[in-house]
């Protein structure tokens, strides 16, 4: 990457100096990634604040997790024990879609937002190994896993991880290392996995989804998975949910498939289209499920 500045997990937990005037003499000089995340890296990370990455890497059964995410995990899981098992096959279906959209589709620039704390598998690992030039910008709120991300990647030239939120589109895309590692005059595939189910209608994801895709290139691509309502046991579903917001302030929306497929507004649905993610192009090896309680696909930009 060439930069000669810390990794972020030299930097989270510390606090920045209050707003006088020789604290903002030293904003205006700081690092323009730093000046960039600064907003969201205010404060020390807090333990006992559980976080839906890290959640969903305990399901994945990773390490880079504290004992509050573990203890929302595990009792989330209890009202619904498909939960872990999800999130595998979620995790699963993210390779096949980043195999698929390099290796087939052509496509040498990703955007992974919502990329959550690297695991096995990580996207830029399975995109290179189709095409050694891509280029990969993962994007995160959660500074843990940027952190992490960053520490992965500091020898990897042309891939990135950024402290952004995906919420705010204009943010992710003015932020210095993206606009570094990404062409945005060129095709994109813009990565939205098990993430915009986190954001409420009024929080208006299908004008997220608009924004990132009008900022790319026709021939781009937004590939998506998003839970759905869980036909076989939608109480447990419910209670899962409730007790998931009431742990972590953060609310989950199982929108129907049809309701997932109106995110994707004008885009063009790839071949197999939006269907239940264990369904998209499975490994031979493997049995689809009836239910994995999310649906996703490629869509494209004419």
């Amino acid at each position: 990457m060439g930069r000669p500045r810390l990794p972020l997990s030299a930097q989270v937990g510390a606090h920045f100096p209050p707003r006088t005037p020789r604290s903002a003499r030293l904003v205006f000089m700081m690092d323009p990634v730093d000046r960039a995340e600064m907003a969201l890296s205010l404060g020390e990370i807090d333990p006992d604040t559980p976080s839906p990455a890290r959640i969903y890497d305990f399901w994945l059964g990773g390490s880079h997790n504290f004992a509050a995410d573990r203890e929302v995990g595990r009792r989330t899981a209890e009202a619904m024990p498909q939960l872990p098992v999800a999130a595998r096959a979620n995790r699963a279906f993210l390779g096949r879609v980043v195999h698929h959209l390099v290796a087939d589709l052509g496509v040498d620039q990703l955007l992974d937002l919502g990329s959550g704390v690297p695991t096995a598998g990580n996207v830029h690992e399975v995109a290179r190994a189709a095409n050694p030039e891509t280029r990969v910008v993962y994007v995160d709120v959660d500074p843990v896993a940027i952190a992490h991300a960053r520490t992965l990647l500091e020898d990897v030239d042309g891939c990135e991880a950024i402290l952004a939120d995906l919420r705010n589109p204009g943010a992710v895309l003015d932020h210095p290392l993206l606009r570094t590692t990404i062409d945005l005059k060129r095709p994109v595939a813009v990565m939205m996995f098990a993430v915009l189910h986190f954001i409420p209608d009024d929080g208006s994801p299908e004008l997220i989804v608009r924004d990132f895709m009008d900022a790319v290139p026709g021939g781009s691509y937004l590939a998506i998975s998003h839970g759905v309502p869980d036909v076989h046991d939608p109480g447990a579903q419910q209670d899962a949910a409730r007790s998931y917001a009431a742990r972590t302030g953060i609310p989950f929306i199982a929108r129907t498939p049809e309701e997932v497929g109106r995110l994707l507004g004008p885009l063009k649905p790839v071949p197999p289209g939006l269907i239940s993610i264990d369904e998209w192009m499975p490994d031979p090896l493997t049995t689809p499920r009836d239910n994995p309680l999310a649906y996703g696909g490629i869509a494209q930009k004419g």
